[in-house]
């Protein structure tokens, strides 16, 4: 059996940036689960996930030269690449086009999550983490990052204004970033 080589951020975007597809295999093996469950959380259905996932990738690897060390982890910027991605699609017509037409296979076939494969993004703790969150400032966080609102969206849906969000919002991050210290 053969072992796949362990290689730092900096070893991986510089194979990836050479085009090595081995490096690419290394990062889908080792980021889809991860990519994927923080799709699923914006999406909510594997099908279409699955393909948003795809996309992700194929970004991530036309435009790895973009990737900038000093701004993040190579994780946290393939992460935003993939929410990006379900963000666009989910606010695109596509998506409501896709529940408009939907046919009676794909209703009454629903795979029970406990036959799922895919990995959720709670193995990173994001979870716990978001729990440690006052309720507020959680929702905000929610919405904005796991189900594709925008603020001026969030004040009509939770009916505040929207210097209010944007308060609890910064006040999350801040919070979040005392958090992960």
């Amino acid at each position: 059996m053969l072992t796949q080589p362990n290689y730092t951020d900096e070893e991986l975007v510089d194979l990836l940036k050479s085009k090595d597809q081995r490096a690419y295999n290394y990062l889908y093996d080792h980021y889809a689960d991860a990519l994927f469950g923080m799709i699923s959380r914006v999406i909510g259905e594997n099908e279409t996930a699955t393909d948003i996932l795809q996309e992700s990738f194929v970004k991530i690897w036309r435009n790895i030269s973009l990737y900038d060390a000093n701004k993040g982890r190579l994780f946290t910027w393939m992460i935003n690449i993939a929410r990006n991605t379900a963000i666009d699609f989910k606010r695109s017509g596509q998506s409501k086009r896709d529940k408009q037409t939907n046919s009676l296979d794909t209703e009454v076939n629903i795979i029970p999550e406990s036959f799922t494969t895919y990995t959720k993004t709670d193995h990173l703790g994001l979870q716990k983490v978001m729990e440690e969150l006052k309720e507020d400032h959680r929702i905000i966080i929610e919405m904005a990052y796991f189900q594709g609102y925008t603020q001026d969206e969030i004040s009509k849906e939770l009916n505040i204004p929207l210097g209010t969000v944007k308060t609890r919002a910064r006040a999350a991050l801040i919070q979040l970033r005392q958090i992960l210290n």
